[in-house]
């Protein structure tokens, strides 16, 4: 089975500022696939240029078998492409903005009506298709943006941070829309910076970072090669920086312990990396216990993708965020898309 998309070292700079140097990944046709990384990482970058909106330096780049360098006017009839900021005219009802969509796309007047109630159906917003675009709240919004996307049946559906700034009952209503297309046939591209919204979306993730993929596979996958389970410790609500090191240095010596790190913003808690299937957490309490040290709270968990991204990086996805939040060049990019469109 020929994949969905295909990117191949890409690379694309902005002025000085290089902001894809070698990303490849491919995704299987029915895919809900996640890119995952800090913003500043190179995700919107890479999806601008497979999605025909800024030409690449470098590398292969294809979508249902078509290059979007060679052929891009039919990469975007395979390809829908719903930005991180929503761009709707607020004058436009709701369903005119999905008329002039489906016009774009030289849709027949039957099928657009049948797509549109379709979509409207789809996203469950039929209430607010003869209202005004400007009524509408964020979430709604994302939604009407969500089906413009999606009006024209494209086999590859990309997002860029669809739930940015969404509220908690806006965020599941697209999660389950992208679940629902996913079982109609559609490949779902997904960029985040949100942890959990790729755990629990995509089958398979690539890790981007500072313009490089770190890491691929599925959620599962990469948890499991990071090892180890996740025990956060507190003694007291504020533990003493001396009792928080002698606890460190009493469970040091036990042998399940990998790793164990005193974390001072969380009230010197403990975070400790322990081998996976060993009686931890009883032998642990016990040996505080013999001790006389107090146990105030505790907490048990698998590796998580931001454990993958420390792994790799030897940062957090936070850390990451605040150093590529000073390094980045706006300037430059927009000069660039402009010049691009």
């Amino acid at each position: 089975m020929n994949a969905a998309v295909v990117i191949e070292k890409l690379q694309k700079r902005y002025g000085t500022t290089e902001a894809v140097k070698d990303v490849s990944f491919s995704i299987a046709p029915g895919e809900i696939f996640g890119l995952l990384g800090p913003n500043g990482a190179g995700k919107t970058t890479t999806i601008r240029c497979l999605s025909t909106l800024a030409s690449p330096d470098a590398g292969r780049l294809e979508v249902c078998g078509v290059s979007v360098v060679d052929n891009p006017r039919a990469v975007r009839q395979r390809l829908g492409y719903v930005a991180q900021e929503v761009a709707i005219d607020k004058m436009l009802t709701g369903r005119e903005l999905l008329q002039l969509q489906a016009a774009l796309y030289h849709l027949p007047g039957k099928v657009a009506k049948e797509r549109i109630a379709q979509v409207l159906s789809l996203l469950g917003i039929e209430e607010w298709a003869d209202k005004r675009c400007g009524t509408y709240s964020g979430g709604i919004r994302k939604r009407i943006d969500l089906a413009a996307g999606l009006l024209h049946q494209p086999a590859v559906l990309v997002l860029d941070e669809p739930t940015v700034g969404l509220d908690i009952e806006s965020r599941m209503a697209v999660w389950n829309f992208l679940r629902r297309v996913r079982e109609e046939g559609t490949t779902v591209l997904i960029t985040s910076h949100y942890l959990e919204e790729i755990d629990m979306l995509a089958t398979r993730v690539a890790i981007i970072d500072r313009g490089v993929v770190i890491a691929t596979g599925t959620p599962s996958e990469l948890k499991d090669k990071v090892g180890g389970e996740r025990i956060t410790l507190r003694l007291r609500e504020f533990t003493p920086v001396e009792e928080a090191e002698k606890a460190k240095s009493l469970l040091a010596d036990l042998a399940f312990v990998r790793e164990i790190i005193i974390n001072s913003a969380q009230g010197n808690s403990l975070n400790l990396v322990v081998t996976s299937g060993s009686d931890a957490l009883l032998t642990i309490q016990q040996a505080l216990r013999e001790a006389g040290l107090p146990t105030f709270g505790v907490a048990q968990s698998r590796p998580s993708l931001d454990d993958v991204y420390l792994e790799a990086t030897g940062r957090t996805l936070m850390d990451a965020e605040l150093a590529a939040a000073g390094t980045r060049d706006p300037k430059a990019e927009r000069k660039q898309n402009m010049r691009n469109n």
